[in-house]
Protein backbone atom coordinates (compact mmCIF):
# COMPACT_ATOMS: atom_id res chain seq x y z
CA UNK A 1 0.00 0.00 0.00
CA UNK A 2 1.34 3.46 -0.85
CA UNK A 3 1.99 6.08 1.79
CA UNK A 4 -0.65 8.33 0.22
CA UNK A 5 -3.30 5.63 0.38
CA UNK A 6 -2.36 4.81 3.97
CA UNK A 7 -2.61 8.46 5.01
CA UNK A 8 -5.98 8.82 3.30
CA UNK A 9 -7.29 5.73 5.08
CA UNK A 10 -6.03 7.00 8.44
CA UNK A 11 -7.75 10.37 7.87
CA UNK A 12 -10.98 8.62 6.86
CA UNK A 13 -10.97 6.47 10.01
CA UNK A 14 -10.24 9.50 12.18
CA UNK A 15 -13.13 11.40 10.57
CA UNK A 16 -15.50 8.50 11.24
CA UNK A 17 -14.38 8.39 14.87
CA UNK A 18 -15.06 12.11 15.29
CA UNK A 19 -18.50 11.78 13.70
CA UNK A 20 -19.34 8.84 15.97
CA UNK A 21 -18.24 10.80 19.02
CA UNK A 22 -20.41 13.75 18.01
CA UNK A 23 -23.41 11.49 17.47
CA UNK A 24 -22.92 9.85 20.86
CA UNK A 25 -22.64 13.24 22.50
CA UNK A 26 -25.92 14.33 20.95
CA UNK A 27 -27.61 11.07 21.90
CA UNK A 28 -26.59 11.42 25.53
CA UNK A 29 -27.55 15.09 25.67
CA UNK A 30 -30.74 16.94 26.43
CA UNK A 31 -32.41 16.69 23.00
CA UNK A 32 -34.68 13.80 24.03
CA UNK A 33 -37.65 13.02 21.82
CA UNK A 34 -40.87 11.17 22.52
CA UNK A 35 -41.78 8.06 20.55
CA UNK A 36 -45.45 8.48 19.72
CA UNK A 37 -48.66 9.11 21.62
CA UNK A 38 -48.86 7.46 25.04
CA UNK A 39 -52.14 7.88 26.94
CA UNK A 40 -50.38 7.40 30.29
CA UNK A 41 -48.34 10.61 29.88
CA UNK A 42 -48.74 12.82 32.98
CA UNK A 43 -50.13 16.34 32.72
CA UNK A 44 -47.52 18.18 34.72
CA UNK A 45 -48.37 21.32 36.70
CA UNK A 46 -46.60 24.54 35.69
CA UNK A 47 -47.18 28.01 37.12
CA UNK A 48 -45.66 29.94 34.23
CA UNK A 49 -46.23 33.32 35.88
CA UNK A 50 -44.40 32.24 39.04
CA UNK A 51 -41.48 30.86 37.03
CA UNK A 52 -41.19 34.08 35.06
CA UNK A 53 -41.34 36.18 38.23
CA UNK A 54 -38.67 34.04 39.91
CA UNK A 55 -36.16 34.88 37.14
CA UNK A 56 -34.32 31.63 37.85
CA UNK A 57 -30.57 31.60 37.41
CA UNK A 58 -29.13 29.54 40.30
CA UNK A 59 -30.77 26.44 41.78
CA UNK A 60 -29.89 23.67 44.20
CA UNK A 61 -31.08 20.07 44.11
CA UNK A 62 -31.96 18.74 47.57
CA UNK A 63 -30.52 15.36 48.51
CA UNK A 64 -33.69 14.42 50.41
CA UNK A 65 -37.10 13.58 49.05
CA UNK A 66 -40.05 15.91 49.26
CA UNK A 67 -42.14 12.88 50.26
CA UNK A 68 -41.20 9.62 51.94
CA UNK A 69 -37.69 8.28 51.24
CA UNK A 70 -37.29 6.17 48.11
CA UNK A 71 -36.93 2.41 48.40
CA UNK A 72 -33.44 1.46 49.56
CA UNK A 73 -32.50 -0.21 46.28
CA UNK A 74 -33.45 3.00 44.43
CA UNK A 75 -31.51 5.23 46.83
CA UNK A 76 -28.28 3.77 45.44
CA UNK A 77 -29.06 5.43 42.10
CA UNK A 78 -30.27 8.81 43.36
CA UNK A 79 -26.97 10.62 42.79
CA UNK A 80 -26.69 9.31 39.23
CA UNK A 81 -30.24 10.42 38.40
CA UNK A 82 -29.70 13.83 40.01
CA UNK A 83 -26.57 14.31 37.88
CA UNK A 84 -28.64 13.76 34.73
CA UNK A 85 -31.30 16.18 35.99
CA UNK A 86 -28.61 18.76 36.72
CA UNK A 87 -27.23 18.32 33.21
CA UNK A 88 -30.70 18.86 31.72
CA UNK A 89 -31.18 22.06 33.76
CA UNK A 90 -27.76 23.42 32.86
CA UNK A 91 -28.49 22.87 29.17
CA UNK A 92 -31.41 25.23 29.66
CA UNK A 93 -29.17 27.91 31.15
CA UNK A 94 -29.66 27.28 34.87
CA UNK A 95 -26.66 27.08 37.16
CA UNK A 96 -26.93 24.09 39.48
CA UNK A 97 -24.87 24.72 42.61
CA UNK A 98 -23.34 21.96 44.71
CA UNK A 99 -25.75 19.93 46.83
CA UNK A 100 -23.45 20.66 49.78
CA UNK A 101 -25.18 24.05 49.95
CA UNK A 102 -28.28 22.16 51.05
CA UNK A 103 -26.89 19.10 52.84
CA UNK A 104 -25.00 20.78 55.67
CA UNK A 105 -27.87 23.13 56.43
CA UNK A 106 -30.29 20.16 56.41
CA UNK A 107 -28.16 18.36 58.99
CA UNK A 108 -27.98 21.44 61.18
CA UNK A 109 -31.73 21.97 60.99
CA UNK A 110 -32.41 18.31 61.81
CA UNK A 111 -30.30 18.66 64.94
CA UNK A 112 -32.55 21.58 65.93
CA UNK A 113 -35.98 20.23 65.00
CA UNK A 114 -35.49 16.46 64.86
CA UNK A 115 -35.60 14.00 61.97
CA UNK A 116 -38.90 14.33 60.09
CA UNK A 117 -38.72 10.73 58.82
CA UNK A 118 -39.89 7.91 61.08
CA UNK A 119 -37.14 5.26 60.68
CA UNK A 120 -39.64 2.44 61.30
CA UNK A 121 -42.46 3.40 58.94
CA UNK A 122 -40.69 5.80 56.58
CA UNK A 123 -43.50 8.28 57.06
CA UNK A 124 -42.70 11.99 57.04
CA UNK A 125 -43.84 14.38 59.78
CA UNK A 126 -44.98 17.26 57.57
CA UNK A 127 -44.82 19.83 60.35
CA UNK A 128 -41.20 19.00 61.23
CA UNK A 129 -40.27 18.83 57.55
CA UNK A 130 -41.76 22.29 56.99
CA UNK A 131 -39.82 23.76 59.91
CA UNK A 132 -36.56 22.31 58.62
CA UNK A 133 -37.06 23.52 55.06
CA UNK A 134 -38.03 26.99 56.23
CA UNK A 135 -34.90 27.14 58.40
CA UNK A 136 -32.81 26.17 55.37
CA UNK A 137 -34.59 28.75 53.23
CA UNK A 138 -33.82 31.56 55.66
CA UNK A 139 -30.14 30.58 55.75
CA UNK A 140 -29.47 29.54 52.17
CA UNK A 141 -31.59 31.57 49.78
CA UNK A 142 -30.06 34.87 50.81
CA UNK A 143 -26.46 33.89 51.54
CA UNK A 144 -26.04 31.76 48.41
CA UNK A 145 -28.29 33.68 46.01
CA UNK A 146 -30.39 30.59 45.29
CA UNK A 147 -33.46 31.27 43.18
CA UNK A 148 -35.11 27.86 43.41
CA UNK A 149 -35.05 24.68 45.48
CA UNK A 150 -35.57 21.41 43.62
CA UNK A 151 -36.68 18.06 45.03
CA UNK A 152 -36.24 14.88 42.99
CA UNK A 153 -38.09 11.78 44.22
CA UNK A 154 -37.61 8.31 42.77
CA UNK A 155 -41.00 6.64 43.10
CA UNK A 156 -41.73 2.93 42.91
CA UNK A 157 -45.00 2.16 41.12
CA UNK A 158 -46.85 -1.01 40.18
CA UNK A 159 -47.40 -1.38 36.44
CA UNK A 160 -48.87 -4.11 34.25
CA UNK A 161 -48.00 -5.66 30.92
CA UNK A 162 -50.50 -5.50 28.11
CA UNK A 163 -52.09 -8.70 26.85
CA UNK A 164 -51.29 -10.05 23.39
CA UNK A 165 -48.25 -11.07 21.41
CA UNK A 166 -46.24 -7.86 21.87
CA UNK A 167 -46.31 -7.39 25.62
CA UNK A 168 -45.29 -3.96 26.87
CA UNK A 169 -45.79 -1.95 30.03
CA UNK A 170 -46.93 1.67 29.71
CA UNK A 171 -46.85 4.17 32.54
CA UNK A 172 -46.14 7.87 33.01
CA UNK A 173 -45.35 8.48 29.34
CA UNK A 174 -42.99 5.58 28.61
CA UNK A 175 -43.32 2.16 26.99
CA UNK A 176 -41.03 -0.67 28.08
CA UNK A 177 -40.65 -4.24 26.90
CA UNK A 178 -40.22 -6.98 29.54
CA UNK A 179 -36.54 -7.45 30.38
CA UNK A 180 -35.25 -10.95 31.02
CA UNK A 181 -32.75 -12.26 33.55
CA UNK A 182 -31.32 -15.69 34.29
CA UNK A 183 -29.76 -18.59 32.51
CA UNK A 184 -32.87 -20.42 31.40
CA UNK A 185 -34.25 -21.10 27.96
CA UNK A 186 -37.23 -18.77 27.94
CA UNK A 187 -40.66 -18.10 29.37
CA UNK A 188 -43.18 -20.78 30.21
CA UNK A 189 -46.49 -20.76 28.34
CA UNK A 190 -48.07 -20.67 31.81
CA UNK A 191 -46.20 -17.50 32.80
CA UNK A 192 -48.46 -15.19 34.80
CA UNK A 193 -48.33 -11.84 33.01
CA UNK A 194 -51.23 -10.41 35.00
CA UNK A 195 -49.28 -9.68 38.19
CA UNK A 196 -48.04 -6.15 38.95
CA UNK A 197 -44.39 -5.32 38.23
CA UNK A 198 -42.34 -2.70 40.11
CA UNK A 199 -41.25 0.28 38.03
CA UNK A 200 -39.55 3.62 38.67
CA UNK A 201 -40.90 7.11 38.01
CA UNK A 202 -39.05 10.38 38.65
CA UNK A 203 -40.94 13.27 40.23
CA UNK A 204 -39.39 16.75 40.03
CA UNK A 205 -40.75 19.56 42.23
CA UNK A 206 -39.46 23.14 41.99
CA UNK A 207 -40.04 25.85 44.60
CA UNK A 208 -39.19 29.54 44.53
CA UNK A 209 -37.37 31.57 47.19
CA UNK A 210 -40.56 31.77 49.25
CA UNK A 211 -41.05 27.99 49.04
CA UNK A 212 -44.05 28.39 46.75
CA UNK A 213 -44.34 25.54 44.29
CA UNK A 214 -43.83 26.64 40.69
CA UNK A 215 -43.68 23.27 38.99
CA UNK A 216 -44.16 19.56 39.59
CA UNK A 217 -43.82 16.85 36.95
CA UNK A 218 -43.38 13.10 36.61
CA UNK A 219 -41.88 10.78 34.02
CA UNK A 220 -41.53 7.02 33.88
CA UNK A 221 -38.02 5.57 33.71
CA UNK A 222 -37.59 1.81 33.91
CA UNK A 223 -38.89 -1.55 35.06
CA UNK A 224 -37.26 -2.74 38.27
CA UNK A 225 -38.15 -6.39 37.75
CA UNK A 226 -37.36 -8.83 34.97
CA UNK A 227 -38.77 -12.10 33.69
CA UNK A 228 -36.90 -14.88 35.49
CA UNK A 229 -35.87 -17.16 32.62
CA UNK A 230 -34.34 -19.60 35.08
CA UNK A 231 -37.70 -20.55 36.54
CA UNK A 232 -39.72 -19.23 33.62
CA UNK A 233 -42.69 -18.61 35.89
CA UNK A 234 -42.23 -15.24 37.62
CA UNK A 235 -40.49 -11.88 37.98
CA UNK A 236 -37.32 -11.11 39.94
CA UNK A 237 -35.56 -7.90 40.97
CA UNK A 238 -33.20 -6.77 38.24
CA UNK A 239 -29.49 -6.93 39.04
CA UNK A 240 -28.91 -3.55 37.43
CA UNK A 241 -31.39 -0.92 38.58
CA UNK A 242 -31.73 2.26 36.50
CA UNK A 243 -28.71 1.33 34.46
CA UNK A 244 -29.95 2.65 31.12
CA UNK A 245 -29.00 6.33 30.81
CA UNK A 246 -31.20 6.81 27.75
CA UNK A 247 -34.25 5.69 29.74
CA UNK A 248 -33.32 8.03 32.59
CA UNK A 249 -32.97 10.98 30.22
CA UNK A 250 -36.34 10.18 28.69
CA UNK A 251 -37.96 10.11 32.13
CA UNK A 252 -36.32 13.40 33.09
CA UNK A 253 -37.46 15.05 29.83
CA UNK A 254 -41.02 13.90 30.52
CA UNK A 255 -40.84 15.14 34.12
CA UNK A 256 -39.60 18.61 33.04
CA UNK A 257 -42.24 19.14 30.33
CA UNK A 258 -43.68 21.76 29.72
CA UNK A 259 -41.25 23.79 31.83
CA UNK A 260 -38.70 22.77 29.22
CA UNK A 261 -40.74 21.42 26.28
CA UNK A 262 -39.93 17.88 25.19
CA UNK A 263 -39.63 17.22 21.47
CA UNK A 264 -42.52 15.04 20.24
CA UNK A 265 -44.04 15.00 23.73
CA UNK A 266 -46.04 11.72 23.91
CA UNK A 267 -49.02 13.33 25.63
CA UNK A 268 -50.23 14.95 22.41
CA UNK A 269 -52.53 12.61 20.42
CA UNK A 270 -52.08 14.77 17.31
Amino acid sequence: MSKGTSASKTLFIATLAICAALLNACASGGNVSGSGFNPTTPKNALDATAVQSADIKRVVIADVNLGSPSRKYLQKRENAVDAIIADALEREGWEVVSTREFTQRWRNAVSMHGDPVDPTTGRVNSRTFSRIVNTIKDQMMESSNIDALIFTDLLEKDVYFSQGVNRVARWDGVTRKPPTQGGGNGVSVNFNWSVPVAATTIRISIFNRNLERMFVGEGGIALNEAVDTRSGTGFVRRREILGNETHIREGVALALHPLFPMKNWPGDPD
